[in-house]
């Protein structure tokens, strides 16, 4: 047996136990019975497998290697716990769809590929729908593709949102220390970005929420009088969504009219459904938004200054380059949670471009500095 099946066979195995045990930590933290059920199917279906690939390594008198849990595993396994299965299940469905072809090209996984591909959709309508009992409108928004783009992720919000802050203003400061500023200037400069930065993210992030939510209160008003002036205009609105959605006619003309009968109910359906907004949430709360950007900014932007409380001259700058390097390390491992990365590769990656846009800000600053003086 050549030496890179041998590999992929082991690769193979710790992503179906990867996959098993990570299904089996979120049906543990699932309430909702059915779907707590389905999880743990996902779970049984990844250890039958992790099974295959644990015969092929076995006919090639290869030993097992002990499992355990990779980082993302433990990672979504805790977010889960604390947060809710919800919380999770954007970036679960996002890396399953990523890889629901990996065994396509495997000529050996021929009898997997398509459970893998399932399981994909599976996940993805799970992800669609994240509350127990009956399907309702706001559930039927949620699986629409205009609508999923406005609630985004959280985890990869908050992730993104430090890393706006990090990046920024580690370059800010290497650019000012590039150009031989002293000490204070230096420290002085590094919390004037962070806070310009902050403020900034955090008005540009309320009057987006604000805005969105202005308009769709008037869209949501201009529908409601459409209800009042032209019912069977709308009734005729609501069947055509609903034949589109694959109702036959009669049923989708029926479900419109029982609708109707309720003009608060027909409202809520016809924003979800025609304009794609959440009555309920109108877009968010522009302050918490605010006030999210607001810490998620400064948290990433005090990594590069910090060292210049404590240090001075060249020292302080390498401590500023060793945090902002620990900083771009963890947000790597974060951001392999939901890219589908492995964690070495992200964190290479994360690190590699965040200090070259830092030397490329030190070095033109160092310019500056000579060509001023």
């Amino acid at each position: 047996m050549r030496s890179e099946d041998v590999r992929r066979y082991q690769s193979n195995l710790r992503d179906e136990l990867d996959g098993a045990a990570l299904y089996t930590a979120i049906a543990a933290a699932e309430s909702d019975r059915v779907r707590k059920d389905v999880f743990l199917q996902l779970a049984q279906a990844e250890r039958s497998h992790a099974g295959l690939w644990r015969e092929k390594l076995a006919a090639a008198d290869i030993k097992e290697a002990p499992y355990a849990p990779s980082f993302r595993t433990r990672v979504l396994a805790k977010l889960a716990q604390y947060f809710g299965t919800g919380f999770v299940m954007p970036t679960l469905a996002a890396t399953e769809y990523a890889d629901r072809n990996k065994y396509a090209s495997q000529s050996d996984a021929k009898s997997i590929a398509a459970e893998e591909r399932g399981h994909a959709a599976v996940v993805r309508e799970l992800a669609k729908v994240p509350n127990s009992g009956a399907v309702t409108a706001a559930d039927i928004a949620r699986a629409e593709p205009w609508h999923r783009a406005g609630s985004g992720n959280n985890l990869r919000a908050a992730v993104l949102g430090a890393n706006d802050g990090l990046v920024s203003n580690f370059c800010l400061v290497m650019g000012v220390a590039g150009a031989g500023a002293d000490n204070k200037a230096i420290l002085l400069t590094g919390l004037a970005g962070l806070i310009a930065g902050a403020c900034s993210m955090a008005l540009g992030e309320w009057l987006s929420v604000t805005n969105a939510r202005e308009l769709a209160a008037t869209q949501i008003a201009k529908e409601a009088e459409e209800i009042e002036q032209t019912p069977e205009a709308e009734q005729n609105e609501l069947a055509l969504i609903y034949q589109a959605k694959g109702f036959e006619k009669a049923a989708a003309e029926r479900v419109a009219g029982e609708l109707m009968r309720n003009k608060e109910a027909a409202l809520d359906t016809l924003a979800r459904e025609e304009l794609g907004i959440d009555p309920t949430e109108l877009g968010g709360n522009p302050l918490s938004a605010a006030a999210a950007s607001f810490a998620l900014f400064s948290t990433g932007a005090i990594f590069p200054v910090a060292a210049f409380f404590l240090l001075h001259g060249v020292h302080a700058i390498v401590g500023s380059v060793v945090a902002s390097a620990a900083a771009l390390s963890g947000i790597g491992l974060l951001t392999s949670l939901f890219n589908g990365r492995r964690p070495w590769f992200s964190v290479a990656r994360q690190v590699l471009f965040g200090c070259a846009a830092a030397g490329i800000t030190y070095g033109v600053g160092a310019a500056l500095g000579i060509t001023l003086s």
